[in-house]
């Protein structure tokens, strides 16, 4: 999507430099500078509307990215899950017992913290 700056500011630049050669051919210094005037106007408003397509891109780019790094942490979540209810199901007790080591581990830290 082009920016409606860069559009207009071509159309001024453009403009401005049929408005400074007619003002040379005819030797109206008023249109002449008034014409330089519009082409660099026309200039800063193109160079203005390219600056927000660029910001406009990294934007998009930088939401693509996201997305597929939420989609990708979904999926090595699922995948982790899956694992660990392997291995739950595999190995009930060696579980149980690194639970209940967890949790007493919690319970020290817990307590600890309340001294």
């Amino acid at each position: 999507m082009v920016d409606i700056d860069r559009i207009t500011g071509a159309a001024k630049e453009f403009g401005g430099k049929e408005q400074g050669a007619v003002g040379d051919l005819t030797g109206s210094r008023t249109d002449s500078v008034e014409g330089r005037f519009r082409e660099a106007s026309g200039q800063a408003e193109n160079l203005y509307g390219q600056a927000r397509d660029t910001v406009r891109h990294a934007a998009d780019e930088a939401a693509d990215y996201a997305e597929e790094a939420y989609e990708r942490g979904g999926h090595y979540l699922r995948r982790g899950t899956r694992e660990v209810s392997h291995q739950v199901a595999e190995y009930p007790l060696a579980s149980l017992l690194v639970a209940g080591l967890a949790g007493f581990g919690l319970g020290l830290l817990i307590s600890a913290s309340r001294d």
